[in-house]
């Protein structure tokens, strides 16, 4: 969807917008558009043999990767959510072996709970694909948030595969305004098409 906002409109503008767009589908046509969205994901060879995949808990608007996590864990690979890090704005991941057991977060979504689900470690994080939420993401990988700048941070110290999970009205026509500590992901995934993102220094 081609944004009406152009590329001097302000985040917060953006941010509003977009949300209030999702808000205005109904339950039936979300439910058909994030179907799609999971089709195409889990058909994704980077995804379906990825040795660790970090997914997130959704919230809000954002598409439900749950049965991404279920079926990475039944195939017997390794999954990790996010957890906040108390006094930083950053994310760690904590292994999971299921959904359940998961704690409120500080954020709206449920987290690991880190009396029982280990740290990823550094040296496995080199296989991993990192799945990414956002209100709206441009053809280039940038996307726009809730504000807080949490991925953003994880994802600066992050080099595995960063992929995107976005309904197709998500997608800016137009580059998002972007900051010295935004980080793009590398794959968009959404209900209508799968693509490598393009970014000016490629």
């Amino acid at each position: 969807m081609a944004s009406s906002y152009g590329e001097d409109a302000s985040k917060g503008a953006l941010r509003n917008g977009y949300s209030a767009l999702q808000l205005r589908m109904s339950p039936s046509h979300r439910s058909r558009v994030d179907r799609d969205v999971l089709l195409h994901a889990k058909v994704l060879k980077e995804i379906r043999t990825a040795p660790l995949l970090l997914a997130y808990f959704p919230s809000r608007e954002e598409i439900d990767d749950r049965p991404l996590i279920r079926e990475a864990l039944n195939a017997g690979r390794k999954v990790a959510l996010p957890r906040h890090i108390d006094g930083d704005v950053s994310l760690e991941y904590r292994l999971v072996e299921s959904l359940d057991g998961l704690l409120p977060g500080a954020c709206g979504a449920d987290e690991p709970d880190p009396r029982t689900c280990p740290v990823v470690g550094e040296d496995q994080m080199a296989d991993a694909v990192c799945l990414v939420p956002g209100l709206v993401f441009d053809a280039r990988g940038y996307r726009i948030g809730y504000g807080a700048g949490y991925y953003d941070n994880f994802l600066k110290t992050f080099h595995g595969l960063k992929i995107g999970l976005v309904r197709a009205l998500q997608v800016s026509g137009n580059p998002l305004p972007i900051d010295e500590h935004d980080e793009p992901v590398d794959l968009l995934v959404s209900d209508s098409a799968v693509w490598q993102c393009r970014r000016e220094e490629d």
